[in-house]
């Protein structure tokens, strides 16, 4: 059976389709009208995992099977590998890669998500070139607890709690480092378990910090601690997951920066009998400024595929509110019914965003292929925030192709895009040969290899995969040595004739970069231009160096753009 036993399952097919509801809550936070990404689409569920095997290749495989059979037109993947494979023969051990070039090569397309173990580089999954490679973004509105001072000042917090009294306590400071005199453990200041002296934590509310990413530690432990050892409520210190509001039950709990966390400190160096307050959680909409990349969405480079830009797109994966199952124990605080939404975070979750615009997509283009509605979503992707800036991480730095890919996705602007990159599943069949596999391979992978009695080319090299025609570009650029790529638009524009300009934006004054020809006209619906794009070295390029850039084709209607990355090489 497909039913769900978790609630994951019932969360990602709602984000992807379904019909509005409105005074949609959970428990009165987010409340609104919640939709799917494809208000009208049909939706078909695969059982895939288990809580015994979880997500087990042959019963991957076998879902897709069935939903080829069923011709489905779009295929959603909230699942990744454990761990990132290594290079080869990577694409033969990978359900999903698999599964999804039967399906792409049979016109459906697949969305699949980037996975949770960001920020570090190079921990992108599902980097296939022929799946919509997902990570996550912020959203402008945010859960907000927080903490009032005994003096009367304030400190800005986050996260999901559903007490609604308020009281009064006084405070404790675990991050001060004086282990012997609060500790059980030599360090006891991010308050994980069996870490705190109850003598001190009794009746207080303890104030903890965590300093960088330790997945060891989750919010829940955290607070069972401090509860445990008699403690009242807790202040969390924390600028990683900060903005990823995580459920806390009834528990006065509360996560701030370290900005805000300043004033607090100065609070306590200047009080005898410090008293805070932690206030219950509201939702605040039109926060700013949004989207931003979120910590845990994996990033590129990808392992496997330097000359590939993976992720594709980021999408709304922080705090999403969907539908969940009506007997769900662990997500039913005491006392309540179970809730028929809730909020979760990850790239589970922005990947159903991008599946249900691909199904607006298909309905609105039906002609479309999988590669023109990938570039579709691509090219159209949103590169700035709300406060009309460019999108940064949620650490506040710039974020390049490496963190959101093409940038945020536009649902509105990928029905109607203007251009698109098209490609066949031979060109995915060239890649498979440039990428080091041999004819045989690729014709065990692909029926439509054996069908055509395909063969590799005897020049297969992996630097060919930068001229495969895909949506963004990266090379890699010794010394002194310039490189020029191809790339081919077509035109989906049915209403007239349509000239674009080509315009080039990138950081870095030892490359330049050329595209040739500059301007590009259209007559015809389907017509297609070829246009190169020559990098050059011009000094010295560090081996280690990497050079991000944007080549965008505009007109007064259209604005078409595409990352590059230029990549350092010996050779």
């Amino acid at each position: 059976t497909a039913r769900d036993w978790a609630g994951h399952g019932t969360h990602v097919a709602s984000t992807a389709a379904g019909a509005a509801v409105g005074k949609a809550s959970y428990y009165d936070l987010a409340t609104g009208t919640a939709r799917g990404g494809s208000e009208f689409a049909r939706i078909a569920v695969y059982k895939a995992c288990n809580d015994r095997l979880r997500c087990k290749g042959s019963h991957m495989l076998s879902a897709f099977d069935d939903a080829i059979g069923d011709g489905v037109h779009v295929i959603s993947v909230s699942s990744a590998p454990d761990e990132v494979p290594s290079r080869s023969p990577y694409f033969l051990r990978d359900p999903v890669a698999i599964g999804a070039f039967h399906a792409v090569e049979r016109g459906i397309t697949v969305v699949a998500g980037a996975g949770n173990t960001g920020p570090d580089p190079a921990s992108v999954f599902n980097d296939a070139p022929w799946i919509i490679t997902v990570g996550a973004s912020t959203i402008d509105r945010v859960f907000r607890a927080d903490v009032v001072l005994g003096g009367g000042g304030g400190v800005q917090g986050e996260v999901l709690r559903l007490i609604k009294f308020i009281l009064v306590f006084h405070l404790v400071n675990y991050t001060n480092g004086q282990p012997s005199l609060f500790c059980g453990l030599v360090n006891c200041s991010d308050c994980q378990q069996d870490s705190l002296k109850r003598e001190k934590t009794e009746g207080k509310i303890v104030i903890c910090e965590v300093k960088g990413k330790d997945p060891t530690i989750n919010l829940l432990t955290q607070a069972n601690e401090v509860q445990g050892k008699g403690g009242l409520g807790m202040i969390l210190v924390d600028d990683v997951t900060r903005r990823v509001a995580e459920y806390s039950g009834d528990f006065p709990v509360t996560v701030v920066s370290s900005r805000e966390a300043v004033k607090l400190k100065s609070y306590l160096n200047i009080t005898v009998d410090p008293l805070a307050t932690i206030l219950p959680t509201v939702t605040v909409g039109n926060y700013r400024p949004a989207p931003q990349v979120s910590y845990f969405s994996t990033r590129g480079p990808s392992v496997n595929l330097p000359n590939i830009i993976k992720p594709d797109v980021i999408a709304p994966g922080v705090s999403i509110l969907a539908a969940w199952i009506g007997d769900d124990s662990e997500s039913t605080p005491k006392g309540r019914k179970p809730p028929s939404f809730n909020i979760i975070s990850g790239t589970s979750v922005s990947c159903p965003h991008v599946a249900g615009a691909v199904a607006a997509i298909k309905n609105a283009q039906p002609s479309f292929s999988p590669f023109a509605i990938k570039s579709a979503i691509m090219t159209t992707a949103f590169v700035t925030n709300n406060v009309g800036s460019l999108i940064t991480t949620d650490a506040g730095e710039e974020a390049t192709p490496y963190d959101l890919g093409a940038g945020e996705l536009n649902p509105t602007g990928s029905l109607n895009p203007g251009l698109v990159y098209e490609a066949t599943t031979t060109d995915h069949l060239l890649f498979l040969c440039y990428y080091g596999y041999d004819t045989a391979t690729v014709r065990l992978i692909s029926r439509v290899a054996r069908s055509l009695n395909f063969s590799c080319p005897l020049d297969s090299s992996p630097d060919l995969v930068s001229h495969l025609n895909y949506p963004s570009m990266a090379v890699r650029l010794a010394p002194n040595q310039t490189r020029t790529i191809g790339r081919v638009l077509t035109n989906v524009a049915s209403d007239g004739k349509w000239s674009y300009t080509a315009t080039v934006r990138f950081g870095g004054s030892d490359v330049a970069v050329k595209v040739s020809p500059e301007r590009l006209c259209f007559t015809n619906k389907g017509e297609r231009h070829l246009f190169n794009v020559t990098f050059m070295s011009t000094g010295s390029v560090d081996v280690d160096r990497v050079v991000f850039g944007w080549i965008t084709w505009t007109n007064p209607r259209f604005k078409v753009r595409s990352p590059f990355v230029i990549l350092g090489s010996t050779a």
